[in-house]
């Protein structure tokens, strides 16, 4: 058990570090959206280091948020491989601004991302979840907030199933 939610927190450790990322390129791509691009980076590096603040207490096993990680590693592990890909593309070639946005939203949607703001919208029980909850509860909902973004900017939404 202890190697397994190591593994799962390590690997939701890279999901937010991958997206943070991801996030900086679009930054870096997009003049007209680089504030909500900054913003959603900062927010994904503040996620992984509240995650890294687990790993780093002394018994992590007996007050860590039992739904706080998905459960799904094959997931969380595909999610990270196709996130890094993305970013490695848009390195070499950069996208649109409708695909960025599109990708994002299908990420934020994803496994890991729609876990996280599962826990986040959770009655926990739990002084350490709540109070990861309360530490996080400023960055909620990125793909309500890119939906809304994309809406008011006049920026389609496509490819998602649903």
């Amino acid at each position: 058990m202890a190697s397994t939610l190591a593994t799962l927190l390590e690997e939701s450790i890279q999901l937010e570090l991958n997206l943070a990322k991801l996030y900086t390129q679009f930054n870096d791509q997009f003049d007209e959206d680089e504030d909500f691009w900054w913003q959603l980076s900062m927010e994904e590096r503040s996620h992984a280091a509240l995650l890294q603040q687990e790993k780093k207490q002394p018994q992590p096993l007996a007050f860590f948020p039992e739904n706080l990680l998905s459960k799904d590693l094959m997931a969380l592990q595909a999610n990270n491989a196709f996130i890094r890909e993305h970013a490695e593309r848009f390195s070499a070639a950069p996208c649109s601004r409708e695909e960025a946005f599109n990708l994002a939203l299908k990420i934020e949607m994803s496994a890991g991302e729609a876990h996280f703001q599962e826990f986040m919208e959770s009655e926990t029980g739990s002084l350490t979840a709540d109070i990861f909850q309360q530490l996080a509860s400023e960055d909620q909902n990125h793909a309500k907030r890119i939906r809304e973004y994309m809406t008011a900017n006049g920026i389609s939404i496509t490819g998602l199933e649903g």
